[in-house]
């Protein structure tokens, strides 16, 4: 699950400010992601879940990154990469907190509730799958519309993983299914933060340029 793309290379130009429709599109998605936050939090709680508060982690922090999106999108290449540099840094601030729970969870042995997370898996893919269909057509913009993209689509491959160890939970009555997604999942945040750390570094040097 690499997080490198063909649109990673560095801008000979400002790529423009986004469509119209792009605003309307992030207040939809941050509307999304702040209730399925509060679904998932509650939800990993209930079953003990680490994959399941690590993706609710997830919703929380691609909120708050549309709200500074919404916030930076009328404005110049070099705020909108200096926006991209924070929301970088989240990403892999979030990656660093999932695998630091995961391995102190791991001595914990205690094995989370499989339909829980399976229910509330689905879910929240299904609301990734949408906002994921909203977001497509702008996900070769800037690097802040890049961390918008990467953000939506690690939820999504998230949700599959968070639906595969509930199979995984209930067919062998252990925790470690759990954990191994949520370590994954803390590595694809981590890998992502840096490509959209380095691509808004290249454009802030172009900005710095001209």
């Amino acid at each position: 699950m690499s997080a490198d793309c063909h649109h990673c290379h560095a801008h000979d130009h400002d790529p423009g400010l986004p469509a119209p429709g792009y605003r309307r599109v992030l207040w939809i998605a941050l509307l999304i992601n702040i209730l399925m936050f509060g679904v998932e939090i509650a939800a990993g709680l209930r079953s003990g879940s680490v994959s399941l508060l690590a993706d609710a982690i997830d919703f929380f922090g691609d909120a708050a990154n549309y709200g500074v999106t919404l916030a930076v999108l009328s404005l110049g290449l070099v705020w909108r990469a200096r926006a991209a540099l924070v929301k970088s840094a989240s990403m892999m601030a979030f990656g660093a907190v999932v695998l630091g729970k995961a391995l102190w969870s791991m001595s914990q042995g205690v094995p989370p509730e499989p339909l829980t997370m399976g229910l509330i898996g689905t879910l929240a893919l299904a609301a990734n799958l949408g906002v994921a269909a909203l977001l497509y057509a702008f996900r070769a913009g800037d690097a802040n519309m890049r961390a918008v993209w990467l953000c939506t689509r690690n939820d999504a491959i998230g949700n599959l993983a968070v639906m595969l160890a509930a199979l995984g939970v209930f067919g062998t009555g252990t925790a470690w299914p759990d954990l191994a997604v949520a370590m994954v999942m803390a590595g694809l945040a981590i890998t992502s933060g840096w490509t959209v750390m380095r691509q808004a570094g290249r454009e802030l040097a172009w900005g710095a340029a001209t």
